[in-house]
């Protein structure tokens, strides 16, 4: 049966958000919280909605966030305590893996007793308490296939008892996996790739296929009126025909055309946008729909999350580039004359739709663009990806190759399992920019008319230099960047007389801290690492290694 791992249920107080986290995190899945669906809805706190509308209104939203989370969560799920009262809600845990996890009357009064964003426990919370239960305790009970006692037991040992009990395999291996611990294969073929929420996000999936778009539906859901399907002016016609589609299944679908590639990422496209939602009409539970290559999605990102301060979004990347980084991880954002996206914000999509369908008419130009990036998550984490590349450097530059899904999804596993540990790029994220800082500095000074790839294909190899003449990384993977890069038709140059304005450009970076330079680089294959204010003279000489 299809449906979350884990289902935890309980009185509120008990722990299960703490406990579900633990659990999705040992067991290698993402974690999802009713009560946070509802609040995600509500656009308030579940005190206020009791306070606003009352518990029957509060109520209607738990029993649709409940179904929702049934039917599209496949990690380990934590239910309101209140939401087993609801007889449709016990139905759809029925045949499920239910986890009751209880507790007495004294913890209960200890953890929540005294906490008034409890509704139900502001007044007289022992009283209170004991009500609760005699009404819950025996649904709780029918629901669940086990039973888990919290008391005097840390978060950690409850985690480790309903393992005990469900006899779920625990996760193993390392931090970054080349192998499937955060995927799953569906029976159409699809493979469903996990990407958790962090930092008050909601956890996603990318999906990666063909035919994915009758997916966009489910992931739009019953809750939008309205759809903006944000295209490029070279897909007008896929555009139109998505929102025809959506039209016709009853949404109000607009379809708002951007100009093609990096143009498109201007504060005046952005303002078109939001005069566009303004004008229909779009609320916070509405959806935007982005189309393109990595550039559309980086200005749907960006105007879903800065209209009405967040709606959802839906990614739907075109080109390699897109599906393999600029669609997964919630980074969107837009370019200005000092440099390439530095207005933006973290907003994660809803879900990802790859239809490597939409790979085969891409020009080869553009395919080989996308491929520096999944070179890039070979050498930083998945050196199987470098394997799949030298063994067929033909075969990699086309999507009719052997090896075209397991690239791309080997590639999203790897930002998938960064992004789902740092969201911000407070840490690990950082290593996701591998090759980026000359890149980008390459890419302003072009005026932004050189494709992504090609800058950062430059941009490794300089990093590549920078750790050899730093002392970091051993001679034969230096030249391996070269090697593996060039093979599949990837530029290894650039123009020797920028290196001033170059220079001035990454000072700039938004991975500079201050004045401070800050690179990634390799200790070796998988093992990136920061390097700070380098000194400028191995700067100079490292990109006389790239220098044309």
């Amino acid at each position: 049966m299809s449906g979350p791992l884990i289902v935890l249920v309980g009185p509120m107080g008990v722990g299960k958000s703490t406990v579900g986290e633990l659990l999705a995190e040992r067991l290698g899945t993402t974690y999802r919280d009713t009560d946070a669906d509802v609040v995600a809805t509500a656009g308030k706190a579940i005190s206020e909605i009791f306070f606003d509308e009352g518990e029957e209104h509060f109520r209607a939203l738990e029993r649709q966030a409940v179904r929702d989370a049934m039917a599209q969560h496949k990690g380990v799920l934590s239910l309101g305590g209140g939401s087993v009262l609801d007889e449709k809600t016990r139905e759809l845990l029925a045949g499920h893996t239910v986890v009751y996890l209880s507790m007495d009357v004294d913890e209960a009064v200890r953890r929540v007793g005294l906490n008034t964003a409890r509704p139900l426990l502001a007044v007289n919370p022992r009283r209170q308490w004991r009500e609760l239960m005699d009404a819950r305790r025996h649904l709780y009970e029918e629901v669940a296939g086990s039973v888990v006692a919290t008391d005097e037991r840390t978060p950690e040992e409850v985690a480790q008892a309903v393992l005990d009990v469900t006899e779920l395999p625990e996760r193993t291996g390392e931090p970054m996996p080349s192998g499937r611990e955060n995927t799953r294969m569906t029976e159409q073929g699809t493979t469903r790739i996990q990407i958790a929420g962090t930092a008050g996000t909601d956890p996603y999936e990318v999906l990666v296929g063909r035919q994915l778009l009758g997916e966009l539906p489910n992931l739009i859901g019953n809750r939008a009126k309205r759809v903006a399907v944000l295209h490029p002016e070279a897909l007008a016609e896929t555009g139109e025909a998505v929102r025809e589609d959506l039209a016709a299944q009853g949404y109000e679908a607009i379809a708002i055309q951007l100009p093609n590639a990096e143009e498109a990422k201007t504060v005046e496209v952005a303002a078109y946008c939001w005069k566009a939602l303004g004008q229909t009409g779009f609320t916070r539970t509405d959806v935007i729909v982005g189309i393109g290559g990595g550039a559309t999605t980086d200005v749907a990102g960006f105007v879903a999350a800065s209209w009405l301060r967040g709606v959802r979004w839906i990614a739907v990347p075109t080109t390699v580039l897109a599906m393999v980084d600029a669609a997964v991880g919630g980074k969107t954002g837009i370019n200005t004359a000092e440099g390439k996206n530095l207005v933006g914000a973290f907003h994660p999509p809803a879900g990802v739709l790859c239809d490597l369908a939409a790979l085969d008419s891409l020009p080869v130009n553009d395919y080989v663009s996308g491929m520096a990036e999944i070179i890039k998550a070979g050498f930083i984490a998945d050196p199987v990806i470098l394997d799949l590349v030298e063994a067929d450097p033909q075969g990699a530059r086309t999507p009719t190759g052997p090896h075209t899904a397991e690239l791309i999804e080997r590639s999203i596993r790897v930002k998938a399992e960064v992004v789902s540990s740092d969201l911000k790029e407070s840490g690990l994220r950082e290593i996701l920019n591998y090759g980026h800082t000359l890149a980008h500095a390459i890419e302003k000074n072009e005026r932004y008319k050189w494709r992504h790839g090609a800058a950062v294909s430059i941009g490794m190899v300089f990093a590549a230099e920078l750790g050899r003449l730093a002392g970091r990384l051993d001679d034969a993977t230096a030249d391996r960047h070269r090697a593996v890069l060039e093979s599949v038709g990837l530029p290894l140059t650039y123009r020797g007389d920028q290196w001033p304005k170059l220079l001035e450009n990454m000072k700039v970076d938004k991975k500079s801290r201050g004045d401070l330079l800050r690179f990634i680089v390799l200790d070796g294959i998988g093992k990136p690492t920061v390097l700070e204010g380098p000194d400028p003279a191995v700067l100079l000489a490292a990109y006389g290694e790239v220098s044309a």
